[in-house]
């Protein structure tokens, strides 16, 4: 436990240094470059593109969660079950398309930038965290509801101080899935002019560079495990105040 900490605290500061001071790395990539081609990304500021593709994913992931958790709460009250297939079909709509296609649809009604980006990430986090939420929802120990319910509570307090507690360590895990598709997915944002680390890695291949297409793939490849590892130890910390154990996928 303590071993994997430290490697993950090596990696967040490997990172950080790599992202303030990305010159002092240059040594390491030199051997990747041809013809004298520049070792390290000079085309913009790799900590301002880590922090929008940061921000795009935060964004998406967000407004994923508010609607995939709605709707699970919806479809789990006695008087929405009968949407339970149309809120199901409407969290498959973005696994339907590839990112590139929602993008390519997406594009000619948002215009370029960052919100074709964003709503081809809405889309595509909404089944994972939907499909979570209804699960953690649905399998509340009915004999905790029961005692809520003879205690007084009223529907809604039963949702926000049982049932939401009581499932949040699923929900959670549908969030990890989601954030990660999405910090990967993001780096085709740029082939609409959406700022994110996919611009290091487009310009790595449209001139040949091998040196920049390593850094993109590692700034992204560091943040996905940090933020998988992170969210998956919050999730442990409230299975052990929960006691339910073995619930998360």
């Amino acid at each position: 436990m303590k071993r994997g900490l430290v490697i993950r605290l090596g990696v967040l500061a490997l990172l950080v240094a790599f992202l303030l001071t990305p010159e002092s790395f240059a040594g390491l990539f030199a051997p990747l470059t041809r013809f004298g081609a520049p070792a390290i990304y000079n085309q913009g500021s790799l900590l301002a593109l880590t922090a929008n593709h940061l921000l795009i994913t935060f964004a998406a992931t967000l407004a994923a969660t508010l609607v995939a958790v709605g709707l699970a709460i919806l479809v789990t009250r006695p008087f929405g079950t009968e949407f339970l297939s149309l809120s199901r079909s409407l969290a498959n709509v973005g696994q339907t398309f590839p990112p590139v296609a929602v993008l390519a649809l997406a594009v000619p009604v948002l215009g370029f930038g960052t919100e074709p980006t964003l709503f081809a990430l809405f889309l595509y986090g909404l089944l994972p965290i939907f499909e979570n939420a209804l699960t953690g929802l649905s399998t509340v120990p009915s004999a905790v509801s029961e005692a809520a319910r003879g205690m007084g509570l009223t529907p809604l307090q039963r949702l926000v101080q049982v049932e939401l507690p009581l499932a949040l360590p699923v929900i959670l895990s549908g969030i990890r899935v989601a954030a990660v598709i999405s910090l990967s997915t993001a780096t085709i944002g740029s082939t609409v002019a959406a700022h994110t680390l996919g611009e290091i890695i487009i310009a790595g291949l449209t001139t040949n560079n091998t040196a920049f297409v390593l850094q993109g793939g590692l700034i992204v490849g560091m943040l996905a495990v940090l933020i998988h590892d992170g969210i998956a130890g919050i999730e442990k910390l409230l299975l052990q105040r929960t006691g339910r154990v073995g619930r998360t996928a």
